[in-house]
């Protein structure tokens, strides 16, 4: 069963480094303080310790890095500076994936799968002594957006609930809703529509979120101890 830990609530200080940070909890039966999203850490590197501070404080335990071999590979995570333990658990392999975002968001869908169990397992991991758990992308809105949307429906979050977590990512990031022509894929903001077609995508291919995830691999027992979170 997963806790809240000593300590925990509501972090309203994003760490100095790291882009688009916040709590994942609050929404369904999902407590705060166990599951943080975030852009990746590897700006941590090189700096003073603000930012490594606020991290410590909230007592991480596990980072899940959700980006492809060569993001990691470029930019790997200061995770040795969090005392944290670093599980990769990419969403794609390899940096290709649809520069289309009404396209990518049904294909991330079924390919984020087992990272939202990997997180879960985590999340469940001693009784809940993995916890917390920060998962992440790049930027944090796309990758990491599916898979804590998966997780927060899974623990009794409304549909508006999980889309305002969603699209906050824009206001974190500081995206505009007119990119410049051209414009890189961590420029582009996320919308409403993006998740509710991944969204639909696993539930017309699994029927629910519970099935999709035991079709990744998640063990019905596990599914039945996330539950169990107290509000």
């Amino acid at each position: 069963m997963i806790t809240d830990q000593p300590g925990a609530g509501p972090e309203r200080v994003a760490p100095t480094g790291v882009r688009n940070f916040r709590d994942a909890g609050g929404v369904g039966s999902l407590p705060r303080g166990v599951l943080y999203r975030s852009a990746a850490l590897h700006r941590l590197h090189g700096l003073a310790a603000e930012g490594t501070d606020t991290l410590r404080r909230l007592g991480l335990r596990t980072v899940v890095d959700l980006r492809s071999d060569p993001e990691v590979a470029e930019r790997p995570d200061a995770v040795d500076l969090v005392d944290a333990r670093y599980l990769h658990a990419p969403v794609f392999s390899e940096r290709r994936w649809p520069a289309d975002q009404l396209e990518l968001y049904p294909l991330m869908a079924e390919r984020a799968g087992a990272a939202a169990v990997a997180v879960l397992r985590r999340l469940l991991a001693g009784g809940g002594e993995a916890a917390p758990v920060l998962v992440h992308c790049a930027s944090g809105k796309d990758r990491t957006g599916v898979v804590v949307a998966v997780l927060q429906t899974l623990l009794g979050a409304s549909e508006a609930e999980v889309l305002q977590d969603f699209l906050r990512s824009n206001d974190e990031l500081g995206l505009t809703n007119q990119p410049p022509a051209g414009a890189a894929h961590n420029a582009l903001p996320v919308r409403e529509v993006h998740l509710r077609r991944a969204l639909l995508s696993i539930r017309s291919h699994h029927g629910s979120v519970a099935e999709y995830l035991l079709a990744h691999g998640a063990q019905a027992s596990e599914l039945a101890a996330a539950r169990w979170i107290p509000a």
